[in-house]
């Protein structure tokens, strides 16, 4: 038999026993013991990430614009922009991580419902717009993280499935905790309602529970808020236990790294590689000499991360929206974005304690992160990713991170632009290349002729610098050439960067011939640097080799600076990257456009006009194009491409599945243009697949068109590797200034 009335004066738990009530007193105790262990450990897994993060070196420019970086982080956060670029999953995550702050007053309310069941919260607690709130978010909540829960257990954790390698009992614990909240939450209101008796103050909730008495309900009411705080107390007393639980500590720490992330623009980390670091300032490389001999370039050990970095680590929340992208993961390869940083993850945290204690510095500083692993390269990966991390040596031989898992990266940078909690991922793999080339001198064979052509030629093809020129013998028109048809570049309109490729390549020659004669038609003016202008130095800054950068870019620094150079128009997605992203860290201040820029804004003008053929094969073709990424992801550049493309009469134009921002690599960038792939399935032969794939269900006559020249290299070589199987026979593969020319031609042809 329930109680009745309480006697005056009497504490709610001291009314007659009853099961219920014995129920209710013991998971109060449990409540609020599951509530102080849950604060201590919480505090002490706070000092511990803190810790991690200590440990890595200076990172500035991280604190600039603080106004920009608060906007940045309401945008990103607030409005969830990086998680609605997968829409349904974006607006499911956007009301679990509301009602995660929102209904955090009621686990507050719960406390007070232990004492009394009639409380609530003051000022606020019969608010009709926070009890609204309150009801449609614990119902939307919980019905979008059960829809969460069902898309993982769909999408499932084979290797092909973004969430391989993430800690699934951790993403349920965290899932059916947050569920279950809900269910408490929806619960007490229900339960206050019989209490209350107002529907206009429960209007989601009233219907849910028969009628019970109101003595009944007061003690239900406090079983139920017991059970609330335990549940989120324990969650708390779990994940402080589990300090790389990235898939719990997102919701505290992604807030701080969206705030420090790389760019205070709100940029994403693309485009540009940051210089090297010492001690947290730009290395000047005039001042080699004056180094301390044990200086390390790069990243050789964990504590030689930014503290930005180690933060990077912790923040990852394992949902693998990189490995859905990366084009090394999806062709086989070793490196999946999301498995490396959760294994540097759990070294820093590993290696922390050891690390504060004086005694061991200096030999846990002897462990590599690169080497020899000791076994298999992708169950190393899968097994550390599952909480079972690879065990150090006596010797200090097993190391953290495989070389073909470094050297794997195309730097495409999908990665980092999926990643919701900006996660500079490429920056990382940068300066770990950056220390196994500089310091080591461990690099695949392949990259030495690539260093080779660079330092002597000013190439990487290894081709005679005075050839450049070379590729403008065909024009019937003269090409200027700054020194020699030109005093300087202000004479002319732009000066027109040919690349390495555009003078050197057979097909890339063909982009630039293409682009010269455009620009000679709608009256352009340009000049080029001929034998003056040498390799920007990407395909070296990305192998890791910053010394060979560094010496190519100051000899172009200053052959620009001395022709005054200040518009460029180039055909190169990654001459385009260099020029215009990373020159200015040495000290120029160039207007940079990509040709499909400048030729579509000709178009627009009137000033290049394409006609279409009356018999020809261009018409009724299939033409798909393929965004280059450093052209794309790298510098936002997706619309000009397409618009050309749609002024070509008598063409069809259609999309692969993967396009614009989830664009699939070619395979070239990261200076694997010039390293062979051996594991897995190749990058090009997966994208060319897929261009094909649209264009034999248009038909099967048509073109890839895509917009760089080391995209043009990898397609064409995919395509012929096509053909040898006996498919794209009526394909080919064109850069949309070829497109664009043929029918320009066609029309000056016509011209009476």
């Amino acid at each position: 038999m329930w109680p009745t009335q309480p006697v005056v004066g009497q504490l709610p738990y001291e009314r007659e026993e009853s099961p219920v009530n014995v129920i209710a007193v013991v998971l109060t105790v449990i409540a609020l013991a599951t509530t102080v262990a849950g604060i201590v450990l919480f505090v002490r897994a706070i000092r511990s990430i803190v810790a991690v993060s200590r440990m890595g070196q200076p990172a500035p420019d991280r604190y600039d614009h603080p106004g920009r970086r608060w906007k940045n982080l309401l945008v990103e956060s607030i409005g969830h922009t990086r998680m609605l670029q997968w829409s349904k999953v974006g607006v499911a995550h956007w009301f679990v991580m509301v009602g995660f702050g929102f209904l955090f007053l009621t686990l507050v309310n719960a406390f007070g419902q232990l004492i009394d069941p009639r409380f609530t919260l003051p000022l606020i607690g019969h608010l009709l717009p926070y009890e609204w709130a309150t009801e449609l978010l614990a119902w939307v909540g919980g019905l979008s993280i059960a829809g969460l829960m069902v898309l993982r257990s769909v999408v499932g954790t084979t290797p092909g499935s973004r969430f391989f390698g993430s800690r699934t009992w951790q993403a349920r614990y965290v899932e059916w905790t947050i569920l279950l909240v809900m269910v408490c939450i929806l619960g007490l209101r229900a339960l206050e309602f019989q209490l209350f008796g107002d529907r206009l103050h429960f209007p989601l909730t009233s219907w849910l529970l028969p009628t019970v008495s109101a003595e009944t309900a007061e003690v239900w009411i406090r079983c139920l808020a017991a059970t609330k705080i335990i549940i989120s107390f324990a969650w708390m007393c779990v994940i402080s236990l589990n300090p790389t639980m990235g898939v719990a500590w997102h919701r505290f720490t992604a807030w701080v790294n969206i705030w420090f992330k790389r760019e205070s623009s709100g940029a994403q980390a693309l485009g540009a590689v940051p210089p090297i670091l010492v001690d947290g300032a730009p290395l000047d490389f005039n001042e080699l000499e004056d180094l301390d001999e044990d200086t390390a370039l790069g990243v050789a050990t964990i504590e030689d991360f930014t503290w930005k970095g180690l933060l990077d680590f912790t923040s990852c929340t394992e949902c693998g929206r990189c490995q859905s992208q990366c084009p090394a993961w999806n062709t086989e390869k070793p490196l999946s974005p999301k498995l490396l940083v959760m294994g540097l993850r759990e070294h820093a945290h590993a290696a922390s304690p050891w690390l504060q204690a004086a005694e061991a510095v200096e030999a846990e500083r002897a462990r590599p992160l690169i080497g020899d692993t000791g076994e298999d390269k992708r169950a190393a990966a899968v097994a550390q990713a599952h909480g079972s991390p690879i065990q150090w040596g006596s010797d200090g031989a097993v190391a953290v991170i495989d070389p073909d898992v470094l050297w794997s990266c195309t730097s495409c940078g999908a990665c980092v632009q999926q990643c919701p909690v900006d996660i500079e991922h490429v920056d990382h793999i940068i300066n770990l290349r950056r220390h196994q080339v500089l310091m080591e001198s461990d690099f695949p064979s392949e990259l030495n002729g690539l260093f080779k052509g660079l330092e002597s030629k000013g190439n990487p093809w290894n081709m005679n610098a005075r050839k450049r020129m070379e590729w403008a013998k065909p024009l019937d028109f003269e090409v200027p050439i700054v020194g020699d048809d030109v005093e300087d570049l202000t004479e002319v309109e732009y000066l027109f960067w040919v690349g390495c490729a555009g003078a050197y390549e057979d097909r890339a020659i063909k982009t630039t011939q293409a682009v010269a004669t455009l620009l000679h038609t709608a009256g352009v003016s340009f000049a080029v640097l001929g034998n003056g202008e040498t390799c920007t130095g990407d395909p070296a800054r990305r192998a890791g080799n910053e010394f060979v950068f560094q010496q190519l870019a100051m000899e172009n620094v200053e052959a620009l600076t001395e022709a005054k150079a200040n518009k460029v128009v180039t055909t190169c997605a990654h001459c385009l990257n260099t020029l215009k992203n990373e020159y200015p860290q040495l000290g120029t201040s160039l207007e940079v456009v990509h040709h499909t820029q400048l030729l579509n804004r000709l178009v627009r003008e009137g000033k290049l006009t394409p006609v279409a053929p009356v018999e020809s094969s261009v018409a009724g073709r299939t033409i798909t194009y393929h965004d280059p990424c450093f052209l794309g992801r790298h510098n936002q550049v997706y619309e000009a491409p397409r618009e050309l493309l749609g002024a070509i009469p008598g063409a069809t134009v259609a999309e692969m599945p993967r396009h614009g921002k989830q664009s699939f690599c070619c395979g070239a960038g990261g200076a694997r243009m010039w390293m062979e792939e051996t594991i897995g399935t190749r990058i090009n032969a997966s994208r060319t697949d897929e261009a094909l794939t649209v264009i034999e269900s248009n038909g099967g006559s048509g073109a890839i068109a895509t917009a760089c020249p080391f995209c043009r290299v990898m397609l064409s070589d995919g395509l012929t590797a096509a053909q040898g199987e006996g498919r794209g026979e009526q394909a080919e593969v064109l850069d949309v200034a070829q497109l664009l020319l043929a029918g320009v031609e066609r029309g000056v042809s016509q011209q009476p």
